[in-house]
């Protein structure tokens, strides 16, 4: 039984896995990401944390989840806004030299998408879309059972479609996308507070941070209704840290969705929440490398 591993790059640590085509973790491990986060000690740190892994060499394929498009051929990391100097970096050509198997690499919202789809709140849906609330807004789209990227391997950004056109500009070149509404950076801008914060005071019962929350669902509600009336999903997952604070603004979500799609255009649609936590990106790098395989 081929075991595959699956790694999640992420700005300030890497989480990867070993996996059995089941979807058994037959060990994890997670390391800091190199700081400043150049393409050449940060790879050579996941090369170094593979090996840590995996020193027997059981796994036969590794997929890696990066932040940001991959190509459409699955090797190389297009761009990372986030980290520094990541443009066209040969992330497969890298790491398979550095760790003599194959690799294949994704957007890390993808892989997240993926993993939820395999073994998460995504499992019993074919036609789904994820939406990662973070630092950014990242997004996955998934049709009949596969990964939707577009021709050139960019497409699933939903995080970027535009909510204000007047609104603040966003590192992809859009003006005031979803995610500038939406994202951690978001709120510390409006609310100079942590969502994680704001949460906890919702929790409390603050009329202010409820206020907060509602009028966050709702804008989520509004973005989401384009790529609900485009695609026609099965399921919206709403994934992310951010999602932990979901029991204060997913009802609003919810009655926005409701209010702007007609019953016709949406009958069964489930909103959800993701179900693996900060292990999605990992566990879909795994399903990822085991689509490889096959």
């Amino acid at each position: 039984m081929e075991h595959v591993i699956g790694v999640d790059l992420g700005g300030t640590a890497i989480k990867l896995g070993c996996f059995t085509p089941t979807g058994d973790c037959l060990s994890s491990l997670t390391v800091p990401t190199p700081q400043p986060q150049y393409p050449e000690p940060v790879l050579a740190a996941v090369a170094d944390a593979i090996a840590t892994l995996d020193p027997d060499h059981k796994a036969s394929t590794i997929g890696i989840g990066t932040p940001g498009p991959a190509d459409i051929t699955a090797r190389i990391a297009r761009i990372a806004i986030n980290l520094p100097q990541w443009l066209d970096v040969p992330v497969a050509n890298i790491l398979e030299a550095k760790t003599n198997r194959p690799v294949v690499v994704a957007n890390d919202a993808n892989c997240a998408g993926l993993g939820e789809a395999w073994l998460g709140a995504g499992k019993h849906y074919k036609n789904l879309i994820l939406l990662t609330l973070g630092t950014g807004a990242g997004g996955c789209i998934i049709l009949n059972g596969q990964l939707f990227v577009g021709h050139d391997g960019s497409g699933g950004e939903l995080g970027l479609v535009t909510l204000n056109p007047n609104g603040h500009e966003c590192q992809s070149g859009n003006t005031g996308s979803l995610e500038q509404h939406i994202s951690a950076q978001a709120i510390r801008r409006e609310m100079a507070m942590e969502p994680g914060e704001l949460a906890a005071l919702a929790a409390t019962g603050d009329a202010k941070a409820l206020e907060f929350w509602q009028h966050y669902g709702q804008l989520l509600g509004i973005g989401l209704v384009s790529s609900i009336y485009v695609l026609n999903p099965e399921a919206v997952i709403i994934g992310g840290g951010i999602s932990a604070a979901a029991p204060y603004f997913l009802k609003s979500t919810q009655a926005e969705i409701e209010q702007r799609i007609r019953p016709r255009y949406r009958r069964s649609l489930q909103l959800l929440t993701a179900t693996l936590g900060n292990r999605a990106g990992m566990v879909g790098a795994a399903k990822l490398a085991l689509d490889h395989i096959s």
